[in-house]
């Protein structure tokens, strides 16, 4: 009986990781998509992104990171990968 449980229990780990990947992927051709249409629209940037440019330059991407997790309410992970892209743009 323990190791059906355990079997069960296993697929549907497996079952919700899948769905969280694919969900991943979704989002991320979402937000290339918005990105997209961002660009080649009138849509002002961020006022937000004017300070983090400048904490950025200043070489305090830690602060950055809090700041855009303080505004934004992002997860460590999702607000360096915004400092990251923030930092890639300059170049």
């Amino acid at each position: 009986m323990e190791y059906v449980l355990i079997l069960l229990l296993s697929l549907i780990i497996v079952n919700l990781s899948t769905k969280v990947s694919k969900l991943e992927g979704r989002m991320k051709k979402m937000q290339y998509t918005i990105n997209h249409v961002a660009k080649h629209s009138e849509i002002p940037e961020n006022p937000l992104n004017d300070e983090l440019r400048k904490l950025i330059k200043e070489g305090k991407d830690i602060k950055a990171i809090k700041k855009v997790r303080e505004e934004w309410g992002v997860s460590l992970l999702e607000g360096k990968e915004y400092i990251d892209n923030l930092k890639s743009e300059k170049q």
